[in-house]
């Protein structure tokens, strides 16, 4: 997903786009791979007038309710992404700096194979460790 859909989405479900919900959603366009609230604050006390707390994590859950970012848990932390919308994949995260590599393949053929019997609502795959950047630093 890119900024002008997020907004188009944000003004189609009624909400009002403002220039700090702007400057977010840019935010998360601009960066490769999950960030938290925490990375998004430190962003905007350099470059944008400073959003509270209470404000930022409102924002970051509203755009995960309308599927205008991704999430995952990295050490007791929720950190988000924008949404991929491309084709079925995975993600390979890095632990040290949240970048993610695209892992196009998927194993819920052989998965739902091995469970003929149960009804299977969705998943998430991701890969944890270090990227070779980290690992080289």
């Amino acid at each position: 997903m890119d900024v002008k859909q997020a907004i188009q989405l944000l003004q189609n479900e009624g909400y009002k786009v403002t220039k700090p919900r702007e400057n977010m959603l840019y935010y998360f366009e601009e960066e490769d791979g999950y960030r938290t609230a925490k990375d998004f604050m430190l962003f905007t006390e350099e470059n944008y007038e400073s959003m509270s707390f209470d404000t930022v994590y409102r924002n970051l859950h509203l755009y995960h309710s309308l599927g205008i970012l991704e999430s995952t848990d990295l050490d007791g932390e929720k950190h988000f992404r924008m949404n991929c919308m491309t084709d079925h994949h995975h993600h390979f995260i890095c632990k040290d700096c949240g970048n993610t590599k695209k892992i196009p393949i998927c194993p819920m053929g052989e998965i739902e194979e091995m469970l003929t019997d149960y009804d299977i609502e969705g998943h998430k795959l991701e890969v944890y460790g270090v990227c070779p950047l980290c690992q080289s630093a």
